[in-house]
């Protein structure tokens, strides 16, 4: 299959497994939205501008993991403070990352690829690791389904780069099929909020400082 043909398949891809992912999934996505908003008020989504392809930006969606508690002088708290017992409970199983299925239909991700970060990463990086923004980013790839939070940064990018060099349609199916077996070990919970235990290139201090949040409702 050529190249062309391989990243037309891919799209094709992403288009009918996203688009039948959230029909299928539509009651328990309903389900997490009701819950949210019963438990933490009427904004559900989490939209966060990241790097896409080209390191392009656009706005990824999850649900909302925190509330908005502030300290005595009205500052939002740490994360670990805001995450609620529902949010540690979808992180814990992904489900928090379900809304990125929209980002997958709308040809903004796609199902496998490097994990999409935040825009202050891209000053950060080196020519060869900026090589990871050469394809859409993805629910999945190679370096979450290799050690994850286990990994330090720069191990994560050098497997992000080794994604875009050996990319095939064929490696794109296995990876998604290993993500489906191995889907209760995968945790996303600390997939941002510890990404300075694992920071060996410098970069979290820029990161903490350009983090906002911008929440959205979802429901009326």
């Amino acid at each position: 299959m050529s190249s062309h043909a391989q990243e037309i398949a891919k799209r094709m891809l992403d288009i009918i497994v996203s688009g039948a992912a959230m029909i299928l999934l539509c009651p328990l996505l309903a389900l997490i939205a009701l819950s949210i908003r019963a438990s933490m008020g009427h904004s559900v989504l989490f939209r966060q501008t990241r790097a896409g392809y080209r390191a392009s930006p656009f706005t990824v969606l999850k649900f909302r993991t925190m509330s908005e508690a502030c300290d005595s002088e009205g500052n939002l708290l740490p994360d670990p403070d805001r995450l609620t017992p529902l949010g540690s409970f979808l992180r814990r199983w992904s489900l928090d990352e379900l809304p990125q299925l929209w980002n997958v239909f709308k040809g903004e991700m796609s199902l496998v690829g490097p994990r999409p970060l935040l825009m202050g990463y891209v000053e950060k990086y080196t020519r060869e690791q900026a090589r990871r923004h050469d394809v859409k980013p993805g629910l999945t790839g190679w370096a979450q389904l290799h050690g994850r939070q286990e990994l330090l940064f720069s191990k994560r990018f050098e497997m992000d780069v080794w994604y875009v060099e050996h990319w095939s349609f064929l490696l794109d199916l296995k990876l998604i099929f290993t993500t489906l077996l191995r889907l209760h070990k995968l945790s996303a919970a600390g997939a941002d909020s510890d990404v300075d235990k694992s920071d060996d290139l410098g970069v979290f201090a820029l990161i903490r400082k350009q983090k906002k949040r911008d929440d959205s409702i979802f429901l009326p």
